[in-house]
């Protein structure tokens, strides 16, 4: 404490005898011996500590100075510039790549088309490599070369002079914010997914749009992402959903919702959005029934941009689908104050709004190589396992009552083979909630007839059958 006050080891050493202080090193177990020597180690870690932290801050600040002057303050020197004196100054061969990009990217319209004309024009970065998508993007949002320094989010003029003028950095700004807009939206996607981004699988996890190819055929679903890094073995949990079967249910959910006049009214009382005037409230429920119906037949644009304007979230479970609405976002489609702008941005991004609810009941069933999403009334058990099931009862129940003196004979007198036997009865002792779920049509969407009757290790204990069988 006295070194870090006086920085002298002479005058340290006068401070410690007038204050009495042990004059050992702080490393030594004499030291740490008596609680002297560890309250004085606990103050000298103490003001070491607070030294540090002082001097951090001392840094950000005179970096924060420095750039309020506009001072570049090192760092990766950026293509078009060189360092002379701690400054940058415009390299004119380089500057001249990086004004071509600019006008790449404004002509051509996309990044990606941008790219490839760059890369047959041999334009490359400062370390002669091709430019990625991500450097290509940060090279168009720098505003280091509109001469300017960027600090926590606040804009200084630099001490460096401009590479790209006013005009060209402005237009280019005002493209790069359409194309973010249309990902978000979908209109520039050649096969647009109306959910991406909104639907969640049972553990939480966001599920992304993929799709598979057979000829000219191309088969859209919506996967779980840990099944795009890793295998099934090790996410038994994961879905992967068709498409088009999923955007019509949450479609499907909608139109109801908009066109049940009572329960809508209902369901925005209880949001505490429903209008007090009876002609407001008129015009909400003719404007619902007319959404009603042209929802499901307008394009997937409009569709994809009025669930982003309800604030959509769509969570897909193994028995049902249920689909969260913003009651502010439909007040305000039904209004018709959603403007494309506003649907094009989230109006609840971390869905914090309280929201109503549409729960559709669904089924995942495996058809063939493809997974099938049964809906409502259409969600049944599958006959497979059910039969599977009552065959092994009726298997377990011969078995008790035979006189055969072996599993041998008893298959024989069954007029099935040993192994097939085998693997029957132990169907006979599964949990009782499988056995209904199974037969109420309720059971994961990978246990199939097939799969149980391969398995010949299933557990004898219940909470050991609902884990290998995916029941938690």
């Amino acid at each position: 404490m006295a070194f870090r006050m006086v920085s002298s080891r002479r005058a340290m050493a006068t401070m410690m005898t007038i204050f009495g202080l042990p004059a050992a090193s702080i490393l030594s177990r004499t030291a740490r011996s008596t609680g002297l020597c560890r309250l004085t180690l606990n103050m000298l870690l103490s003001f070491a500590q607070f030294e540090r932290e002082v001097t951090g801050e001392r840094i950000r600040d005179k970096v924060a100075a420095s750039k309020r002057k506009g001072m570049w303050m090192g760092g990766t020197v950026p293509l078009g510039y060189a360092v002379q004196d701690r400054k940058l100054v415009i390299d004119p061969a380089e500057a001249a790549r990086v004004q071509r990009i600019y006008q790449a990217y404004r002509d051509h319209g996309t990044v990606r088309s941008a790219l490839q004309h760059l890369a047959a024009e041999g334009i490359t970065g400062k370390a002669g490599k091709a430019f990625s998508r991500g450097a290509m993007y940060h090279l168009l949002q720098n505003r280091l070369y509109r001469g300017e320094i960027v600090h926590r989010g606040q804009i200084h003029a630099g001490e460096h002079q401009a590479i790209i003028d006013a005009d060209l950095w402005e237009a280019t700004q005002r493209q790069l914010t359409q194309a973010r807009a249309d990902r978000r939206s979908g209109a520039n996607a050649s096969h647009p997914s109306l959910l991406a981004g909104l639907v969640t699988d049972p553990a939480g996890e966001a599920m992304v749009p993929t799709h598979a190819s057979k000829g000219v055929r191309r088969y859209r679903y919506y996967v779980s992402t840990c099944l795009l890094t890793g295998p099934r073995a090790e996410h038994p949990a994961a879905l992967r959903v068709p498409a088009a079967a999923l955007e019509r249910v949450v479609i499907d959910g909608i139109a109801r919702l908009l066109a049940d006049g009572p329960g809508l009214l209902r369901s925005l009382h209880a949001a505490a959005v429903l209008p007090a005037d009876g002609a407001q409230q008129r015009s909400l429920l003719a404007a619902a029934q007319t959404w009603a119906r042209r929802w499901p037949q307008q394009g997937n644009l409009v569709q994809r941009q009025t669930l982003l304007a309800l604030g959509a979230r769509i969570a897909v479970q193994r028995h049902e689908v249920t689909i969260g609405i913003a009651p502010q976002g439909l007040r305000a489609v039904l209004a018709g104050t959603a403007t494309p702008d506003a649907a094009s941005a989230d109006i609840d991004p971390v869905g914090s709004l309280p929201r109503m609810t549409i729960r559709e009941p669904v089924a995942l069933r495996r058809a063939g190589r493809e997974m099938a999403l049964l809906v409502g009334s259409t969600v049944a058990a599958d006959p497979s396992l059910v039969r599977l099931v009552a065959k092994a009862w009726a298997l377990r129940e011969a078995l008790v009552s035979t006189r055969a003196t072996s599993l041998t004979a008893f298959a024989a007198e069954q007029g099935m083979s040993q192994s097939y036997a085998t693997r029957l009865i132990r169907l006979a002792w599964l949990a009782p909630d499988i056995v209904a779920a199974i037969l109420g049509g309720c059971q994961p969407a990978n246990l199939t007839a097939t799969r149980l009757m391969r398995d010949t290790r299933i557990p004898t204990g219940w909470q050991e059958q609902r884990q290998a069988l995916g029941f938690v």
